[in-house]
């Protein structure tokens, strides 16, 4: 794969503001609340040439995932509906599980692997995952892969 052409996952707090700004006015003129690529700019904030210089460097994580297998790991406690939530939250984000995997629990801690298919219909991503991080009973997820 060429240097130009290599993917990263970072979370928000890790991307310049000025590249959220750009991800902003594209929203912005896709939603039809702006009309221009100057008012969307001038709403966010940020000039044209920098719209210009990164909006086809940078997009929310969901809208080039449709058609995509995620591949993530999480742990959580061992606590009886624990994995239960999280099979719901990725029922009603309408995403498609291919494989899953729980580790036995040591200590009361298990590892869970997941392959999930993001189907047309899938919801956004990062609020799926930010779900699965609320539930009490979960340390963290990460996405290992996207194929």
């Amino acid at each position: 794969m060429s240097e130009d052409k290599k993917y990263y996952v970072v979370t928000k707090k890790a991307v310049p503001e000025v590249l959220l700004k750009v991800v902003e006015a594209k929203r912005l003129l896709d939603s039809e609340k702006v009309l221009t690529v100057q008012e969307a700019t001038d709403r966010v904030g940020i000039s044209r040439s920098s719209f210009y210089k990164y909006k086809d460097d940078i997009f929310p994580f969901h809208e080039n995932a449709k058609g995509r297998t995620i591949n993530m790991v999480m742990q959580m406690d061992d606590e009886p509906g624990a994995l239960s939530e999280v099979l719901r939250t990725v029922a009603e984000y309408n995403a498609n599980i291919l494989t899953i995997h729980q580790s036995i629990p040591i200590n009361g801690i298990a590892s869970l692997t997941m392959s999930i298919e993001v189907l047309p219909t899938t919801r956004d991503l990062s609020e799926m995952i930010e779900k699965m991080e609320s539930q009490k009973e979960i340390h963290y997820v990460k996405i290992l892969a996207r194929e």
